[in-house]
């Protein structure tokens, strides 16, 4: 590219003396089509377009992460997928990349969308066995329904130290419960535990120079296990940020996509095992690894009672005519009710019993919110896969289809596979999904049988050795 003085001079050569370009050309020492292109053309600015290159704008790794992530815009932002596990999922389709440009390709992509003030607060000081507590809503899908979890998460801001356990709700029952856990598995008490204003904690909340009065039940519990209790100030978060900061990693890396689980001791296990080895990385300031600050920390806290604190509620029952009362909004029946003066209700965090004055239990059963769960909602979820087939294979929500439907909706085809899902939202108008899976030949068709399948799985051979097949089979 020439200079703009040789630029000028080339025009004012062929303009005002009147050159030939091939005497231009001789003159200025420069090709001939250079000097046909500045002497006779005219050089009007452009603008200039800088086209991205690269593997996530070449191949199709951009597209799967705009899918996730406009996927993603759908759900509340806490239960959004952060880089590190879009990244993981990515390198489980193949991706060769690094996390970096991942990174980048996000952020690039979010600078188009809303920006996010920061608010800073002033930063406290911990010392060694202090504990902050707090609840967090995380979901979990179980029998390919979704599960509302209500994480109880403590944490350990003098080492990173986190520790966190499901639970159904978060009541009384459900509160101390959870802590008792989170101890057994800290292996000790702590020596204080800062925590906001909860309500199964708190009767009254703090007021000017007066203190917050705690509740009956928990100050007890308080006093059984002899650690102090400090409450935060009404909406001052940041006085318990860790903990804040703690109840958002568990969730945007354990439950980021809700995992599938059988129960929620199973999901208690996982986390356990999860937070045991997320303290095998370095402390972010201290430059140590957190579980050698954990064991350090560990030794500082109150040692744990022989017996476990009795976490229950206890209240007298009113029946109505049909020998019901109602217990987490729930109508339990209880056989010849009315044939007593008094009965009382026991609830603990996952069950209850119903009792008489002599103490004999009439009824005994799992709480009514242990069986509390929402359907996934399919009909929305494939009419987004019905505009964009190619989504399906990756999608945050295909490991919760049955494992049949789902082969039968990733075949190659994407014309095939639009064609399936308009299928299935026509059956979805009338049954559910797991009625769907339980009567796949019958619903879908025996065509299905005969499709491809990607491991070989013959179902109607499955659906034999089912219980209920192997049962249908020894009744022949």
């Amino acid at each position: 590219m020439l200079a703009m003085s040789e630029v000028n001079c080339i025009k004012t050569l062929r303009n005002e003396k009147g050159l030939s370009i091939t005497e231009i050309a001789k003159t200025m020492q420069v090709n001939w089509r250079t000097a046909k292109k500045y002497g006779d053309e005219d050089q009007l600015p452009q603008e200039k377009i800088h086209l991205k290159k690269g593997m996530m704008y070449d191949e199709k790794w951009g597209e799967i992460v705009i899918d996730w992530l406009e996927e993603d815009l759908k759900l509340k932002k806490k239960l959004r997928r952060k880089n590190k596990k879009i990244f993981e999922d990515l390198v489980k389709e193949g991706f060769k990349g690094s996390y970096r440009t991942v990174c980048n390709f996000i952020q690039e992509w979010k600078v188009a969308q809303e920006d996010e003030a920061d608010k800073g607060h002033e930063r406290l000081e911990h010392p060694e066995g202090e504990a902050q507590v707090d609840f967090g809503i995380m979901e979990a899908v179980q029998d390919g329904e979704i599960l509302d979890v209500h994480a109880l998460v403590m944490s350990f801001p003098a080492s990173n130290t986190a520790f966190a356990v499901p639970m159904p709700s978060e009541n009384l029952e459900c509160f101390l419960g959870g802590l008792q856990l989170l101890f057994k598995q800290a292996g000790g008490v702590p020596l204080s535990i800062r925590i906001d204003n909860l309500t199964p904690a708190v009767k009254k909340v703090r007021k000017g120079d007066s203190e917050a009065e705690l509740t009956e039940a928990f100050r007890h519990f308080q006093q059984y296990y002899g650690f102090k209790v400090q409450v935060c100030n009404p909406r001052k978060g940041n006085e318990k940020g860790h903990v804040e900061g703690k109840v958002g990693y568990v969730r945007y890396n354990f439950f980021s996509l809700p995992p599938v689980i059988k129960d929620l001791e199973d999901l208690t296990a996982q986390l356990e095992q999860q937070l045991i080895n997320d303290r095998q990385r370095i402390h972010y300031k201290k430059e140590v690894l957190i579980d050698e600050l954990w064991q350090h920390e560990q030794k500082q806290l109150i040692k744990l009672p022989e017996e476990s604190y009795p976490a229950f509620k206890q209240f007298l029952i009113k029946f109505n005519k049909y020998n019901e009362f109602k217990l987490d909004g729930h109508l339990i029946h209880v056989p010849r009710a009315r044939n007593y003066v008094q009965l009382s209700c026991v609830t603990y965090w996952d069950s209850f019993k119903v009792i008489t004055n002599d103490g004999e239990i009439l009824l005994s059963d799992a709480r009514p919110y242990m069986r509390k769960r929402r359907f996934i909602p399919w009909k929305e979820i494939l009419k987004d896969w019905l505009k964009k087939p190619r989504v399906v294979g990756h999608s945050r929500y295909a490991n919760y289809l049955p494992t049949r439907i789902k082969e039968y909706l990733t075949v190659p085809s994407l014309a095939v596979r639009k064609q399936r899902i308009n299928e299935l939202l026509t059956l979805l108008l009338t049954h559910d999904m797991n009625d769907i899976d339980q009567n796949f030949y019958d619903y879908i068709g025996r065509e299905a049988e005969e499709a491809e399948h990607p491991y070989g799985v013959n179902w109607t051979e499955y659906d034999a050795l089912s219980p209920k097949g192997t049962e249908a089979l020894n009744h022949e």
